[in-house]
């Protein structure tokens, strides 16, 4: 874990992509997208099928690492609507312990509902929530263009894309835009086994984060975490 300081708070960035807030005991995870190795395989695309157990192994080794009392997650925590229904027992029953274990919170994004509106997260544990606030910051799947308050967000899989002595340099990351008095907004890097990304300088992410004084990547390394900037006040970019 890299000390962060995001919102007038002291959290921390872990390198699996997870985002711990010591004063509120909680750990945040985004984009978790279970079940998607067996939404393709309907298309007979087919992947090796253990995504889920892979995924929640991740999220029970930050609990532990955190000591965290309470898990938030931030949207498309399924691939898909369905996807709570195909969870075989083994994942269940790993998820079950984790959210006997500690106070578990989904909140839902645009993969989680179907078109009857159904959403069905909680089959194994936990409570569904649409948008919550926690300590003044607003917690959502989508970023909100054109909020002015502090914000936590999945959605984009940001990823920093950059060469460096000729090697192209690939990795997740946390994207946020610092505000005025400590209204930062994050996005969160996606947390599941077979999540995609886009880059974290994409006109949409930074379209979803201003106003902003500027906007910048994050990544932790070794013992820090390494700014990158993407966009400050008067750059054309994501006009």
């Amino acid at each position: 874990m890299v000390p962060l300081s995001f919102a007038g708070e002291e959290m921390a960035l872990t390198r699996a992509g997870a985002l711990f807030w010591p004063r509120m005991g909680t750990l945040f995870v985004a984009d978790l997208h279970l079940e998607k190795a067996s939404f393709f395989a309907r298309t007979g695309q087919f992947l090796p099928p253990y995504d889920s157990r892979e995924t929640l192994s991740r999220v029970a080794e930050q609990i532990e690492a955190t000591g965290a009392g309470r898990v938030i997650t931030l949207g498309d925590n399924f691939h898909d609507p369905d996807g709570a229904t195909r969870l075989e027992e083994g994942a269940c029953a790993m998820l079950e312990e984790l959210t006997a274990r500690v106070e578990w919170i989904w909140i839902t994004g645009n993969h989680d509902v179907g078109k009857d509106g159904f959403v069905a997260e909680a089959r194994c544990g936990g409570a569904l929530a649409a948008e919550m606030e926690l300590g003044g910051v607003a917690l959502r799947h989508e970023a909100h263009a054109g909020a002015v308050g502090p914000e936590l967000s999945g959605h984009f899989h940001p990823k920093l894309q950059m060469r460096i002595h000729g090697r192209r340099i690939n990795r997740p990351c946390a994207v946020i835009g610092r505000g005025a008095d400590g209204a930062d907004r994050m996005v969160l890097p996606a947390f599941g086994t077979f999540t995609g990304g886009m880059s974290a300088a994409d006109p949409a992410v930074l379209r979803a984060l201003r106003p902003a004084h500027r906007i910048e990547a994050v990544v932790p390394a070794r013992d820090r975490a390494v700014t990158i900037p993407l966009w400050q006040a008067g750059d054309s970019r994501a006009a």
